[in-house]
């Protein structure tokens, strides 16, 4: 099961912060962020690359994205 964090609502760099505390702290392998605006989903994707993770999946519902991220 993904470990959820939702940032909806928070100005950059807040999302961000939110999932490298969580990449840092738990021990999940795959983790599913909302956001709700296009610089939040482009900066958590920027985010995760750099730790060595994948973006899985990007999807828009509702006007908010739903980021999925694997841990590799």
């Amino acid at each position: 099961m993904a470990l959820t964090i939702d940032a909806r609502g928070l100005s950059c760099p807040q999302p961000v912060l939110m999932f490298m505390d969580a990449v840092k702290s738990a021990s999940d392998k795959e983790f599913i962020i909302l956001v709700d605006t296009d610089a939040s989903k482009e900066n958590v994707s920027r985010a995760a690359e750099s730790q060595n993770c994948k973006v899985a999946d990007i999807n828009l519902e509702n006007d908010k994205y739903r980021i999925m991220i694997i841990r590799n």
